[in-house]
């Protein structure tokens, strides 16, 4: 009788297939609390010195080496953590020693070999590249944590498309990132941190799911293409077009549109020694979210509140948003409303380049945050990367301003706000208005 077959090659595969999580997480564990303990330690040795100016350079210091420890950390495990170094390293948050060493990773992910490549656009799209494509690039455009994007020319067309192809197996390896991620934020909520950071990496966790199902995409790109060309055809904005029967789960086949990055736009104006002009692509809607009517008006009230520097709405509105709050601090209201800018506003304080949400005599300090909708993350990563472009680009302009009249709209609709001004705009909504400047 025959002895069965044994490949030891497919044997090691699959064993190393089973072990990777517990791997990823062990080297997270070692690494984070590495970096929190230098930091706590830190902290101890440098309330012994009394000179500010030599505070402020062990500070410095103390930076670099856990930027450089945060940096290897996101470099080496990716995925996930590539996200993790975008969120945190931004000027107007993270410490400048961080963001100036985290920036370079933005566009660290490595990309997934082309054979690899091409075995799951075939699995995919049911024919061969060839079959498809006249051309296609096999070094990516670029590659990011989930996906990576190639240029390419479909057979019987002139115009070029860009293919957007999920890395195999990167799932499962991120919801493992994303859990240990979440034990982390419960801890540093009970001991640090006095902001409901748990709620955060929930829909953080929600949101990523999202972001692997490209149907999805597809379909918020095409609702807001044709909310923005129905509301005005010479559009400022810019949606690509998709391609016909050519999108699934794991592969996305778009109109390729040529244009600068926004962050090197300050360059290329230097360069040109003009205004570049043009219009603004909008690419990836990985993370396009639908907010309920409740929350949507609440985000409005706040909006208003802010805009208007009215301190006791803004606190009314977080009551409303269901954001619950616990504050020692005396003036409670004026703390409450620079939480409120801080957190949902764009603006900087006058001469302030680099907001510090949780040093000492931050808001988020004096007032603890117990309960924080998941939800309503998205907003806040919203308004925290509009905040980190403006400072990259050197703009300071509030948010909350640009948005008043849209937020005025919305309240006005749903009968919250009774104003004559609305009454006599008809059909031609402030939306409409704005995109035909």
């Amino acid at each position: 009788m025959p002895l069965p077959s044994f490949d030891l090659n497919e044997f090691k595969e699959n064993l190393q297939t089973q072990f990777r999580p517990w791997q990823r997480s062990f080297q997270f564990w070692v690494r984070a609390v590495d970096i929190y303990t230098g930091y706590k330690v830190f902290q101890l040795r440098v309330s012994f010195e009394k000179d500010m100016e030599k505070q402020e350079a062990m500070w410095e210091r103390q930076h670099e080496l856990a930027a450089d420890k945060i940096y290897n950390m996101c470099c080496d495990l990716g995925g996930f953590f590539l996200k993790v170094a975008q969120i945190i390293g931004k000027p107007d948050l993270a410490p400048a020693a961080w963001v100036r060493r985290l920036v370079t990773l933005c566009d660290r992910a490595p990309a997934t070999p082309f054979d690899t490549i091409k075995l799951v656009l075939e699995k995919e799209l049911g024919a061969s590249v060839g079959e498809i494509f006249e051309r296609f690039d096999e070094n990516p455009l670029g590659s990011a944590s989930i996906a990576q994007v190639h240029r390419a020319r479909l057979k019987g067309d002139k115009r070029d498309v860009v293919v957007k192809v999920q890395h195999p197996g990167v799932q499962e390896l991120m919801m493992t990132d994303i859990h240990n991620l979440q034990a982390l934020a419960l801890y540093m909520q009970k001991t640090d941190i006095k902001f409901d950071l748990y709620s955060v990496t929930k829909e953080i966790e929600k949101q990523i799911g999202f972001e692997f199902d490209f149907k999805r995409e597809a379909d918020a790109m095409g609702r807001i293409r044709l909310f923005l060309y129905t509301n005005n055809k010479k559009s400022p904005v810019l949606v690509p077009r998709l391609m016909k029967d050519m999108v699934t789960r794991s592969v996305l086949v778009m109109e390729y549109i040529d244009g600068i990055p926004i962050m090197q736009l300050g360059d290329e104006m230097a360069k040109r020694g003009i205004n570049p002009g043009g219009k603004v692509g909008l690419l990836d809607y990985g993370q396009v979210k639908d907010l309920p009517d409740e929350l949507r008006l609440g985000y409005a009230s706040l909006m208003l509140a802010i805009a208007d520097g009215d301190a006791k709405r803004a606190s009314e509105s977080f009551r409303d948003l269901g954001i619950e709050t616990l504050s020692t601090c005396e003036d409670e209201q004026n703390e409450m409303f620079k939480l409120a800018e801080t957190m949902f506003d764009t603006t900087m304080p006058p001469g302030v380049t680099m907001l510090q949400p949780f040093s000492e005599d931050s808001s988020i300090k004096k007032i603890s945050v117990q309960t924080f909708p998941e939800e309503l993350f998205s907003i806040l990563r919203t308004v925290h990367l509009l905040r980190g472009l403006s400072v990259g680009l050197g703009i300071n302009y509030s948010c909350a301003e640009q948005w008043k009249p849209i937020a005025e709209e919305a309240l006005y609709a749903a009968g919250r706000l009774k104003d004559r001004r609305f009454e006599r705009r008809g059909r031609r909504t402030f939306i409409r208005r704005l995109l035909s400047r």
